[in-house]
């Protein structure tokens, strides 16, 4: 068997490589322009193609690697129209009778103009001036890019892209977290409608009509048995109903009037005053409370109160974060003791709460937000939020870090 060994001519091209650009048409046009000393050439084009054209070599030759202006002339529906065009001396014939020339710097209404003629030439098509205004009349061209391809930029455009890049990653991937956890929040997170910090108290009330006369300030400490108000009662209503028949005399009755009986107010216990429900000097019934009191060595707890359709959720024993008004860490606690509020069947559920933190009873009173979280003993949800709760400080650090 024989093997045919053939050599490769580098000299072969390809015909794609060598083929024309553009086509060349015979079309009826004529170029006008004028020459280098000013002569004026009128010549009838001998082809035309979208790159250039070519003419007869007129009485003056043109010399090649010249510049010249001139206009292409057109006969359309009997009426004629022209396209200023620059244009370059390429190329003279060796007999010397024929001229090409190459377009050179063409506006592009000019180059739609010219496509559009050449196009309706080789499909057959008439060519009409409204078809030639309506492409002069659109956009027929596309902005160029502003950058290729980035293997021209520098070291320090090369830094700032990646790093304008980090950061709106950064910017990113924070927003997305921020938007999982409110996501979270809605939907896995159950938060109560009211909660405040209970302290079991005592309630002070008057013994006796009568006026009080406060010897204490809201927020002071009191010690047991220690006096905090004194009160002045008539005496009339204190002897009222155990006068003798024989002493119920109008003189008897007027001078009880003019009597009055002074007593005072003490601290049932170690306590704090947390509220003084009656001013000074007004006068009040029997049995109005006077002093709010809260023992100090009282054990706070969180009372809230939550939906009755989050009975489900809301169990004893289960665990639940709060927060009070001022701190900026939320503690912890868990579920003592589920009832109806007010006894009533179409209550809300008042939860109980103890904190596994002890918390001063002088936060009795203080607003507290509760929230119960439903996946709480889901473990990859909590090491998703704790990994969210760890991205959003160290941006808001890297924030406040870049501010100072």
């Amino acid at each position: 068997m024989n093997t045919a060994v053939f050599a490769v001519d580098d000299n072969v091209v390809h015909e794609s490589e060598v083929q024309r650009q553009h086509a060349r048409l015979n079309l009826p046009a004529r170029i006008k322009f004028n020459g280098p000393d000013r002569e004026k050439f009128d010549c009838e084009l001998i082809d035309l193609s979208a790159g250039g054209f070519s003419l007869s070599q007129p009485d003056t030759p043109l010399i090649a690697g010249r510049h010249h202006k001139g206009k292409l002339v057109f006969q359309v529906d009997a009426l004629g129209f022209a396209i200023d065009v620059e244009f370059v001396v390429r190329s003279v014939s060796s007999e010397g009778l024929r001229v090409g020339c190459e377009f050179h710097n063409l506006p592009p209404r000019a180059i739609s103009a010219l496509r559009y003629l050449i196009t309706s030439y080789l499909s057959g098509g008439v060519i009409s001036l409204g078809d030639m205004l309506a492409t002069q009349q659109r956009d027929n061209f596309t902005k160029p890019r502003k950058h290729e391809s980035g293997n021209g930029m520098g070291f320090f455009a090369r830094l700032r892209a990646t790093t304008v890049s980090l950061l709106m990653f950064l910017v990113g991937l924070v927003a997305f977290g921020y938007v999982l956890n409110q996501l979270y929040g809605i939907y896995f997170v159950t938060h109560a409608e009211s909660a405040r910090v209970n302290v079991p108290g005592q309630l002070i009330g008057l013994p006796r009509d009568g006026s009080v006369n406060s010897l204490v300030k809201v927020g002071a400490v009191v010690s047991k048995g220690a006096p905090l108000a004194t009160f002045s009662a008539s005496l009339l209503d204190v002897m009222k109903g155990n006068l003798p028949p024989g002493q119920a005399t109008p003189e008897n009755l007027e001078r009880l009037f003019s009597r009055t009986l002074q007593g005072s107010l003490t601290s049932p216990c170690d306590c704090r005053v947390v509220a003084q429900l009656v001013p000074d000097g007004q006068v009040v019934g029997k049995g109005t409370t006077v002093y709010e009191l809260m023992p100090i060595d009282g054990v706070a707890t969180i009372e809230a109160r939550f939906p009755y359709k989050n009975f489900a959720k809301i169990q004893p024993g289960k665990s639940v974060s709060f927060q009070l008004i001022g701190e900026e860490q939320p503690r912890t606690g868990k579920i003592a003791a589920v009832a109806l509020d007010n006894g009533g069947l179409a209550s809300d559920l008042r939860v109980t709460i103890e904190p596994d933190s002890p918390l001063r009873t002088e936060l009795g009173g203080r607003p507290v937000e509760v929230s119960v979280e439903d996946l709480q003993d889901n473990v990859w949800v909590q090491n998703a939020v704790a990994a969210n709760t760890w991205v959003k400080s160290a941006w808001e650090n890297k924030v406040m870090a870049a501010g100072k």
